[in-house]
């Protein structure tokens, strides 16, 4: 496993590669977890190499104290990535990333406009500026995401879509500890104390595909809201009930499509998201 810097160092090694050789791309922030070495697995099992790229994005954070607080940890997270048969680390500066600022705004229409786009302005168009940079550097076949970031996930499709780039995008399942809470770099930054409340987000998800049957579409939402908000530790930011592909809101369990159930929820300062698909 080799650990380079720069675009240049980058290019070098992959340059090496050969001309029928598959790359696979998995970009994480860092703060690895069994979540992202996951992704690195399924990378490592469907390609001849696998780069990973660590690198804290400072265009997606619309809150300057949420990127502070981010937990950087590249040692560790050499570490963890050592037995997994990843061929290069990709641990870029924000300098590297971003020699100048960039300006591209993209539109995803109805995509940003709900959940995650709603309360987080501008974190989509960071995440696409980034991840389309790097594409652009490591040039993969594959490039692995988290269903976790399920919203996310619709962007990136829908951004490879825009710019006509090659790469494949394979969803990957939400990896889960052992109390059921998705695991999160973020998860790192809770007390044990909130660790163990946080835990009611999933349980609520997994309780609400129990009840889909049971109750309307608004009744479930309402009783999603009410039964995580009465835990003293969580606060919701927001639940939806939406269709998979344009992600809108569904009024009907009759509606033809597959229905995600997404949360995002404020444990203490620590913001988690989750997701879980009911049909």
């Amino acid at each position: 496993m080799i650990l380079v810097k720069t675009i240049n160092e980058l290019q070098h090694e992959l340059s090496k590669l050969g001309a029928t050789d598959s790359l696979g791309f998995v970009p994480t922030m860092g703060a690895l977890h069994r979540g992202h070495l996951s992704l690195v697995e399924q990378s490592v099992a469907n390609n001849t190499h696998t780069v990973v790229s660590v690198f804290v994005n400072p265009t997606q954070f619309n809150d300057p104290k949420d990127l502070e607080r981010y937990p950087r940890t590249l040692e560790n997270d050499l570490k963890l990535l050592e037995p997994s048969a990843c061929n290069i680390v990709f641990a870029p500066s924000t300098g590297e990333v971003y020699p100048e600022p960039d300006l591209r705004k993209f539109n995803f229409g109805k995509l940003e406009e709900v959940m995650e786009g709603a309360h987080r302005p501008g974190h989509f168009n960071g995440v696409a500026q980034v991840v389309s940079k790097l594409f652009a550097m490591v040039n993969p076949d594959k490039a692995y995401f988290g269903l976790k970031d399920f919203q996310q996930l619709a962007i990136i499709k829908n951004m490879v879509k825009q710019l006509q780039l090659r790469v494949e995008i394979v969803p990957c399942a939400i990896i889960r500890e052992e109390s059921g809470l998705a695991m999160s770099s973020r998860n790192e930054l809770l007390t044990a104390e909130q660790r163990e409340n946080a835990k009611i987000i999933s349980e609520t998800l997994f309780k609400a595909k129990e009840l889909m049957g049971q109750k309307s579409v608004e009744e479930l939402v309402k009783w999603v809201l009410e039964t995580i908000n009465k835990n003293p530790f969580l606060n919701v930011e927001y639940f939806e009930i939406v269709d998979d592909e344009q992600l809108q809101a569904i009024k009907s369990w009759d509606e033809k499509n597959t229905k995600v159930a997404c949360v995002a929820a404020f444990c203490g300062k620590i913001r988690l998201i989750d997701n879980i698909v009911l049909n």
